[in-house]
This record gives structure tokens, sequence and C-alpha cells, in this order.
């Protein structure tokens, strides 16, 4: 996915008494080296002045954020998935996302490939060419997934995970028993520091693997399949990781037991926080009922 913001400047404390937008742009952006590429990217809204599209006519003002958007490339072609909206208005959607797909690239069954045909196109000013994603999951992972419709909210959600003020909760059934019943993994990642804090909801004994626990999680960092790495490198790897599990306990045709359950962030547009949360697969608690079944099963014999 490309991205959206190309380049930006912030205006001067003191700036020239009125002058026009479209003048002051001159030789501030190196990919906007003439008048008419100035007035063709402020044409077609790709000038942003403090997350607001701007106006050729429009006064320059001091200390304000203006921002160079990338011009949408032509769209691919829509996936026909249908996708469990949980959440949508004008701006912004939030989605249930099924296992088995990459969020976005090059590929056409993508998540993202999918968005036009299960959203509704947003009426505000700025609104994208197409909704656009805005933070990842793994293709094997299911859950609530953020999506952008306009540019201003796109650029402010992008703010918000930037800071570390979006909340995301995740839950997984791991390999094992963790050492306390809620702690906190506080592990570099690729040099890169990460940290996932956990609490065990049940641990059951298991014929493998000695037991099976269901952990809620809340990482505090993003790092790439940190939850994975995190929990692999405690010793209780998540059931159905074929990348950091252990041979023999991914359960066929089951997947992967990880789930972006519930996301909370700032509404860029109401200011309100938004809380979205997606149901538990019933796959979580059948296979902790199997596999309690199965270990006094075997102990009666």
């Amino acid at each position: 996915m490309e991205e959206l913001v190309v380049a930006q400047h912030t205006t001067p404390t003191q700036v020239p008494n009125q002058q026009r937008l479209s003048d002051y742009l001159r030789g501030i952006f190196e990919q906007l080296p003439s008048n008419k590429s100035i007035k063709t990217a402020l044409k077609k809204q790709k000038i942003l002045v403090d997350n607001q599209v701007a106006y050729s006519g429009d006064w320059v003002k001091p200390n304000s954020q203006i921002a160079l958007l990338q011009i949408d490339k032509t769209p691919t072609k829509v996936f026909p998935l249908l996708l469990d909206v949980l959440y949508e208005d004008d701006w912004l959607a939030v989605i249930h996302k099924p296992a088995g797909y990459t969020v976005s690239g090059n590929q056409f069954r993508t998540i993202e490939n999918a968005l036009p045909n299960n959203l509704t196109p947003s009426t505000q000013i700025d609104a994208l060419a197409r909704p656009r994603i805005a933070h990842r999951l793994d293709a094997p992972t299911t859950g609530v997934l953020l999506v952008a419709k306009t540019h201003k909210v796109r650029i402010d959600l992008g703010r918000q995970f930037e800071q570390k003020t979006i909340q995301k909760y995740y839950q997984a059934l791991v390999v094992g028993k963790m050492p306390q019943e809620s702690g906190t993994i506080d592990k570099p990642i690729g040099q890169k520091t990460a940290t996932t804090h956990y609490t065990v909801k049940v641990s059951v004994p298991a014929l493998k693997g000695e037991y099976l626990s269901w952990l809620d999680l809340k990482p505090t960092t993003g790092r790439t399949h940190q939850i994975r790495i995190h929990l692999a490198q405690s010793g209780c790897p998540i059931l159905g990781d074929s990348l950091y599990g252990k041979e023999g306990l991914v359960l066929k045709h089951k997947g992967l037991f990880l789930l972006a359950k519930a996301i909370v962030f700032t509404h860029p547009t109401s200011q309100k926080e938004i809380k979205i949360e997606t149901q538990t697969p019933p796959k979580y608690q059948k296979t902790i009922d199997k596999t309690q079944r199965q270990y006094h099963k075997s102990k009666m014999q």
C-alpha cells in the first residue's frame, strides 16, 4: 500500500501578511516544482492544512501543518469477499477480519480490496478514493480491523498509533501454562523494545503440552508477530502457530488461535472514545472443553 503523506511542512511563527497558500507553496515541496503542479495538487485536494483540505485562496497562518498527499493510483478490481462490519460512519469503519487473508499488498485477494463492496462510500470532501486499512493483522489472525474512509481520519489514526494511544486487546489459546496468573512479557524483538501484558482466563490439563491456557493479551507496542513471538519465547506458543509453535500441535483445519478481540481509539471527528469488540469464535471454548474431556477420559482408563 502506498504512503499517504508524501511530504510535510510547518509554517513559521511569523508569516508574510495576507499571503495566499498557492503563492506560499512555491518552492516548499520539491514534488511541486511549478505553479501548474501546485494548482493541480490543490484542485485534486492533495494539500491539507492542519488536517483540513486546503484551497488556493486560503490565507497562510503561523504554525500550520501542511501535508502533501500522494495521488491515489488507479483502483484495482474489487475482491468479492463478504465481511462482518462491526461499526461504520461517514469517516471510518471497524470490520472483523477473517483468517487466511492478508490485509493489503500487491495481491488481489486482500481485505483492503474487499472493502468497497462492504462499506458505504464517504460523503466527506476529503473522502479517499477507496477505504484504507489503518493498521495490520497477520494473515492467520482474526478480529477487529480499523478502516479510514477520509484523508483526515487516516492521518489522525496514524498519529494515534504512532503515539500509542490506541489500545488493542487480544485473546489466544496457548500450549502450556504461564508462570503467573497475570504478568508482562518485556523482551525486545529485532533489537526494538516490545511489551505484552497477559492475564490467564483459564488453564486446563492436556494430553499434549501438559496444559492448554486461554489468555487475555494487551500489547503496548506493535512489532511484527509480537504476540506470537513473545508467547513462544515464554514457552507457551499459540495453538495452531505453524511458524513459532511446537511440531505436532497444529490442529488440522482449525487455524491460529489468536483473536484481535477489541480496539479502543479516539474518534478523529467527534473526539469521543470508541470501543469496538468482536465475538470470540466458538472454537475457543469448544477446544478447551474437548481438551478437558480427553484428559479426564484418559485418567479414567
